[in-house]
Parts: structure tokens; sequence; C-alpha cells
């Protein structure tokens, strides 16, 4: 039971990067019914972005070693540069949904899905050129320690701080898509384009905050993972993007609260695997559960099957 419970401590902290990622595949895929293949290489820009500022927030938020009490210094720090990264790569969403997605909105869906591609590959290759194709140790933001007191389980404080830190960032995801008009035009837009644009809602303006929100998202997942593990190469977003991929057609592709669960299963799953069976499958069994989605239940675990007229 113990070793079960480690599996899943390490699972939820697994599964959060996954379901900040997943998050913005789904809220894109609500608003303009296509999958973008460019968002895993939005997380890793996310990362490289803070693994460039750290340095100069360190000089002003130095951080602190001292494991025993808290430090503002440290805290600060660290949320600053999450703050940077996610609001570097809200701008570059928006910078890629204008130049890119934007010229080919009424073309078939096909032309955009190849263009994603392309511009994942772009990304890549500007971070490879910029960072070159080594490894980065990301910067310790965040020193990390063993939390005492709970017997045989290894639970780290970075552990705590990500699965804490995402279902803030959910919960302030819930609160604007439900709560906000900036929110019930997203929903509109996302239930019926046509009546949500007669009825006055900025079509262009919806969509580039979509885009804003899930790429902050992913930025936050990049800087996450950083923390908990901290290596990072251009190439890092592509096994995560494909796997939050399959964590939002888990939960139901276009549905906000199924891509979080859909993450969560996902690391809990994968995290299993490895501690039961064998670390060579980690990666197998997110291919394993989309292609058991698709046969038995193609609409995910809260998605909805949708009637489309000929």
């Amino acid at each position: 039971m113990t070793e079960f419970i480690q599996q899943l401590i390490n699972g939820l902290s697994l599964g959060s990067i996954y379901a900040l990622i997943a998050l913005g595949y789904t809220m894109v895929y609500g608003v303009l019914r296509f999958i973008n293949f460019a968002h895993g290489e939005v997380y890793m820009v996310g990362a490289y972005i803070g693994f460039s500022v750290a340095p100069l927030v360190g000089k002003v938020f130095p951080v602190s070693d001292d494991w025993e009490s808290f430090s503002w210094s440290t805290t600060a720090g660290a949320f600053s540069v999450l703050l940077i990264a996610m609001l570097g790569c809200a701008l570059l969403g928006i910078l890629i949904e204008w130049f890119v997605y934007r010229p080919l909105r009424s073309r078939p869906r096909l032309t955009v899905l190849i263009t994603a591609i392309g511009v994942s590959i772009f990304l890549q290759n500007v971070a490879l050129l910029i960072f070159g194709a080594a490894p980065q140790f990301f910067p310790d933001i965040q020193p990390d320690r063993v939390i005492e007191g709970l017997g045989t389980l290894t639970v780290t404080v970075n552990q705590v701080i990500v699965l804490v830190v995402t279902l803030l960032l959910l919960a302030g995801l819930h609160f604007v898509v439900m709560k906000t008009r900036i929110g019930t035009a997203m929903r509109a837009l996302s239930y019926n384009p046509v009546a949500a644009s007669l009825m006055g809602i900025n079509i262009g303006v919806v969509i580039s905050f979509t885009f804003a929100i899930g790429s902050a998202l992913a930025a936050a997942a990049g800087i996450l993972q950083g923390i908990k593990d901290p290596s990072i190469d251009p190439l890092m977003g592509i096994l995560p993007g494909i796997k939050a991929f399959v964590a939002a057609v888990l939960g139901g592709i276009g549905n906000i609260p199924g891509a979080a669960i859909g993450g969560f299963i996902i690391g809990i799953l994968e995290t299993m695997v490895v501690g039961y069976i064998s670390p060579m499958y980690r990666d197998a069994i997110a291919f394993a559960v989309l292609i058991l989605i698709l046969l038995f239940k193609p609409t995910g675990l809260l998605g909805k099957a949708e009637r489309e007229k000929v």
C-alpha cells in the first residue's frame, strides 16, 4: 500500500504537467475545431523563457538555501519567473494565431493541421539555433527537499508546489471561463460560432484570448517541469505534447474539466507502469490509452457526441 501511495503521489505530480498542456489543446479545439500541434513547443519555449530570465530575477529576489524557514525572496522570485514565462508565451500564442492560423481560418482543416506541424518544427529549430542541442540545467529557483514526518513515503516540497500551483491555475481558469464576460463569449463561440458572431461577439478577440490563455498554461507547465526535473532541451515538448493530446482526447476533446482529469489519469497510469511493470513501457501506455479510447469511447470520458448536418 505504501508503494501504491508513493506511485500515486508521483503520478499526480506528473499528471499536473500533462493537465496544464492538455488544457491548451482542448481550449483551441473548442473554439476552432482543430488541433494545435505546435502547443508542445510552446511548453518548451516557456521553460526556456524561465531559464533565460531566472538569473536576472535572482539578482532582485535572491534564492535562499535555508530550508528550515520560509523565504519571501525565494517565493517572489519563483512567482516572477512563472509570471514572466506565462506572459511571454501568451504573447507567443497570440502572434502564432495572428500570423499563422488566422489567414488560414477559412481553409480546410488539413491545411491548418499541416501548418501547425510546421510551426512546431520551426520553434524547435529556433530553440536549437539559440540554445544548442545539449540539455540545459534549469536554474534552482525553488530549492527542493524531502518533507519529513511521512514515514517511508518520499514527498518533496517541489512535488507539492507543482500540484498546488496546478490546482490554483485550474481554479483560475474555471473562474475565467464560467464567471467572466470573455469566458461567456468563449463558451458561446464553442457552442455556435455563427450565432455568437450575430450576437456581436468579436470572434477574433475571443480566439486570440483563447490562444493566450492556453499558451500561458503551457508555459506554467514548462516552469513547473523545470522545477520538478531540472533538465530542459529544445525537443522536450514532443513527448509531453503528444501525451497531453492523448489526455485531452481521453477526457473529451473540447471539454476543459475532461482535459484536466485526462492529464492526471495519464500521469498516474505512466507512473504505475514504471513502478509495477517496467520503465520501458512508460511512453507506450499513452498510445495504448489513445487506441482504447478511440475504439470504445471516441468522445472521451466527459465528451458528448456531436451531430453534423450534411
